[in-house]
């Protein structure tokens, strides 16, 4: 975890002359259960990482704000200069696509008015890979604000903040799990998340017998895309011909008696989303209580339910998925993230770890 941090305050150096004031982080993560049923009001299983985003800086006195990003694989330029936002010349969204997602946190920061400041952004989580590069960057803005000019220390209305900032910066009408675990992940747990309450649950991962195994199939996904919103607004049809809120009020019974009042695609979106929830729960009751053939048994169900009935995966995580479940010791594996490729996310005993990797290498 010391790397990302490491390269930031170098590139600083180099870049501005002196050492910076302020360092802060923010976590990546991992989703064990629970794909795209956060913007259903549904519930989700995800866990921090030690990947990370870092971002070291200092304050400014002329009005300015400066944002260099050593990440590999972000647009150019990797350095931008702007003012700072008021309430007649507000931040707007622009190039490099990268500065979006601080450019939207800075803009709709809870406290202010935001001073000028210069700060290095690094960063060890794959820029595409489904572990959620843009929450970790968002949050780890927020969290730097909160030192240069200090908000209530609400953590619930961070994520809001940050996840209001991804809707209306880089266009993406992501739900609120990335943002809320960025903020709230605590270690050596999973985090089962309520996303129309917004209570969230801590469930131990401290058996040393267990591990969870990521694997990038790099092939890179841009959830600004036009397929993420495509979804959502098929599940937004879904709820209204259930006549229900959101998909997270519906059953499966409800959505086979009314499966006429849906076209043929709506209806696979809903079933995935009406399943992916109800799988959700169960898992986080089998991780408390150690079952942990059962919890693989429902990422298998999951990715297969993401493979057919939502249509966000790829032949290459099939694949990943495929030669992960061969080898003994595995529990189950999955696609994670928004889908159209980044990582897979493995449960399997620690025993096999090493072996799982290399034939998954090979």
């Amino acid at each position: 975890m010391a790397a990302p941090a490491d390269e930031a305050r170098r590139v600083f150096r180099d870049t501005f002359g002196g050492d910076p004031e302020i360092g802060v982080f923010s976590p990546g993560r991992v989703n064990l259960i629970g794909e795209h049923t956060d913007y259903n009001a549904g519930f989700v299983l995800p866990m921090a990482l030690p990947l990370i985003t870092v971002i070291v800086g200092s304050r400014r006195d002329d009005g300015k704000i400066c944002l260099v990003t050593t990440a590999e694989g972000a647009d150019k330029p990797h350095k931008v200069e702007f003012e700072t936002p008021s309430k007649d010349h507000p931040l707007v969204p622009g190039t490099p696509k990268w500065a979006n997602y601080s450019k939207g946190v800075i803009q709709h920061y809870r406290a202010g008015p935001v001073p000028g400041f210069n700060a290095v952004i690094a960063t060890s989580v794959p820029l595409g890979g489904g572990l959620s590069s843009s929450a970790s960057l968002e949050v780890a803005t927020y969290t730097f604000l909160q030192q240069l000019c200090p908000d209530d220390g609400d953590v619930v209305q961070k994520a809001l903040a940050c996840q209001k900032a991804e809707h209306t910066f880089p266009g993406v009408p992501c739900g609120i799990m990335d943002q809320f675990i960025a903020v709230m992940g605590k270690e050596g747990h999973a985090l089962l998340i309520d996303c129309r309450s917004l209570e969230a649950t801590p469930f131990p991962l401290t058996d040393p017998k267990l591990s969870v195994l990521i694997t990038n199939s790099n092939v890179r996904h841009e959830l600004t895309g036009s397929e993420y919103s495509t979804r959502r607004k098929q599940c937004e049809e879904a709820a209204r011909a259930l006549n229900k809120e959101s998909l997270r009020d519906a059953t499966t019974e409800e959505l086979e008696a009314k499966k006429e009042n849906l076209n043929a695609v709506c209806y696979r979106r809903a079933r995935h989303v009406i399943t992916e929830i109800e799988r959700t729960a169960k898992a986080a009751q089998a991780l408390e209580k150690g079952d942990y053939k059962l919890f693989g048994k429902l990422m298998v169900e999951s990715h297969n339910s993401l493979r057919y009935d939502y249509e966000v995966s790829c032949p290459e995580l099939d694949e990943l998925v495929s030669i992960a479940l061969e080898i003994p010791g595995v529990y189950g594996s999955r696609m994670t993230g928004g889908g159209f490729g980044g990582c897979t996310v493995t449960l399997l005993e620690t025993s096999v770890a090493e072996q799982a990797k290399q034939k998954i290498q090979e």
